[in-house]
């Protein structure tokens, strides 16, 4: 299993582009959203990898993100939602957004991507709710940058996450409240609802204050 590649951008396109690794050329499929980020032709560039495998095609899919990859391959499982339709959720979202709409059972946004519709995204929301949290807390270790001058093939990727980019979420403090709230004997999809909703009313709040606004809305009401 190909996990990370690292070379130099042969080509562009669409919806792939061309990595020559010490003179083989790999096709690696990405969202619109990782292939904005990638730099031009000519430059090198590292990105985390996912191999379909199928009777009749082998496919790279490339991420930026340790966490992108492994939403990828959680919507994969999802019924009806191939790497075509992964691709277009990670795209029109980002990991970030995937997260927040699965926690807060937002199917509606999962449909502004293309080719989702309204009972697409109502599985993803409702097959992924319990599994959303593990990922939403992948981001509490951050990793070291992708080398992209390294000319290599990587065969196992590392466990840790890609340190979130600037203007993100505090996506460690969002870790670390999850794992206080589920300590306390929330389930982890109350758990993730309340931090997707809390971060998303303070996005640069630090773990106290995450863990007090998501304890508010996890109060009893009335």
């Amino acid at each position: 299993m190909i996990g990370r590649i690292a070379g130099r951008i042969d080509y562009r396109a669409t919806d792939h582009v061309l990595i020559d690794v010490r003179g083989v050329g790999y096709l690696v499929y990405c969202s619109e959203r990782t292939l904005s980020s990638m730099p031009g032709v000519g430059e090198h560039v590292a990105l985390y990898t996912d191999l379909l495998v199928r009777e009749d095609i082998l496919q790279l899919f490339g991420f930026t993100t340790l966490v992108e990859k492994e939403w990828h391959r959680l919507l994969m499982s999802v019924q009806g939602v191939g790497a075509k339709a992964s691709l277009a959720i990670l795209g029109a979202l980002g990991p970030d957004g995937v997260g927040r709409a699965i926690a807060l059972g937002d199917w509606n946004s999962v449909t502004a991507a293309k080719g989702i519709g309204a009972k697409t995204g109502q599985r993803v929301v409702n097959e992924l709710k319990d599994k959303a949290p593990a990922v939403m807390a992948m981001g509490a270790a951050p990793a070291p940058e992708l080398d992209r001058g390294e000319d290599a093939v990587i065969e196992s990727a590392p466990r840790t996450a890609a340190p979130a980019p600037v203007g993100a979420p505090n996506r460690g403090a969002q870790a670390e409240a999850l794992s206080a709230l589920t300590n306390l004997g929330y389930s982890p999809g109350e758990a993730a609802s309340a931090v997707a909703q809390a971060a998303g009313d303070a996005a640069d709040a630090a773990t106290p204050e995450l863990i007090r606004l998501s304890l508010k809305l996890l109060a009893p009401k009335g």
